[in-house]
């Protein structure tokens, strides 16, 4: 299995009529801000440089398109949880993401990010009944895995699998195996591509 894959950035939109249809199927990434979202993307194209990465929480506004060897798009969302903007914007932020997120019809799969290092959050918590009461397919990613003893992150799968009743994959951008699980997960479970190496 691939350890990465050609990733490039289409195009950022600040609402739902100002993203192309590219004929692809989309997976949306959410989570809390400065999660590794980000990271993440970066990880599968083996490019630190494709997406771009802040330690300042709230750095990603708009919508972000990313197409990966043509056969997926990653949709990068602004990240929930983070209060140093107007409540105006907030406000926003949150109409202009529910309509992404509910009429967007490419959509084939939400990935919700999780920090490993912490328990889940309450935000976290309110963001899966959101998706839940509005039957949105979502995967659980536990990112910066490599920054928690095994013994936690252990602790910390099994909270998220209770919780949130649903497969928990890991990722680190410090290990490149997470990479190939992600996308062999991507490959087969979401897009259902037969593996071909």
């Amino acid at each position: 299995m691939k350890k990465s894959l050609d990733g490039k950035f289409l195009i950022s939109a600040a609402k739902l009529s100002q993203c192309p249809d590219y004929g692809l199927p989309e997976i949306a990434l959410i989570g809390r801000s400065n999660v590794g979202k980000s990271s993440f993307i970066n990880g599968l194209a083996n490019n630190k440089k494709l997406a771009k990465t802040s330690n300042t929480p709230g750095k990603t506004k708009l919508i972000n398109f990313f197409n990966f060897s043509n056969k997926f798009i990653i949709t990068d969302l602004p990240g929930y949880g983070y209060a140093k903007v107007s409540q105006g914007m907030q406000d926003d932020w949150q109409k202009n993401l529910e309509q992404y997120l509910l009429k967007r019809t490419q959509i084939v799969k939400l990935i919700q990010f999780v920090d490993a290092r912490h328990e889940i959050q309450k935000n976290d918590f309110q963001m899966r009944e959101w998706l839940n009461h509005n039957n949105l397919d979502t995967l659980t990613v536990l990112s910066k895995v490599d920054l928690v003893k095994q013994n936690d992150l252990n602790k910390r799968i099994q909270e998220v699998k209770k919780t949130f009743g649903d497969e928990v994959l890991l990722f680190t951008a410090k290990n490149t195996r997470y990479n190939e699980d992600v996308i062999k997960y991507i490959s087969t479970n979401i897009l259902q591509i037969k593996d071909e190496n």
